[in-house]
């Protein structure tokens, strides 16, 4: 027992359902550790994919991103890199961004960031492989 007895500053509920104070519990807790190891082999077979593209021409490397399981791989590693670094940077701004208008703000426009990013680089990546 604590040294306040049966005092607790949660309440009943909060001790039933397992949330934290936001609400969200450890939902970002453990998605941002799923993203980062998944991200690991898939950076580096994005390492691989570069360090083989490095000195070809523009045809030689549309053919390598044309390949199926090159193409999947690539558009992995951008889905995921965006989710972990969206949820990173949502968290940073939680935490340290501390009034409500600067702060719906902000996670407004990181959503809308990694949302911009994201299509940017599957669009490149599917025109390359494609052919376009």
């Amino acid at each position: 027992m604590s040294a306040f007895g049966k005092f607790s500053i949660q309440t009943p509920y909060k001790k039933v359902q397992g949330l934290g104070s936001a609400g969200s519990g450890t939902e970002h807790f453990w998605r941002q550790r799923v993203t980062a190891v998944a991200l690991i082999p898939l950076t580096i077979a994005f390492v691989v994919v570069v360090i083989s593209a490095t000195g070809k021409d523009y045809d030689s490397v549309r053919r390598m991103l044309s390949h199926p399981l090159v193409a999947l791989m690539m558009l992995l590693y951008v889905g995921v890199g965006v989710s972990h670094m969206r949820i990173g940077m949502q968290v940073i701004i939680e935490d340290y961004v501390h009034e409500d208008v600067p702060k719906i703000a902000l996670l407004l426009l990181n959503t809308f960031f990694s949302i911009a990013t994201g299509l940017a680089c599957v669009y490149a990546i599917l025109k390359l492989s494609f052919g376009g």
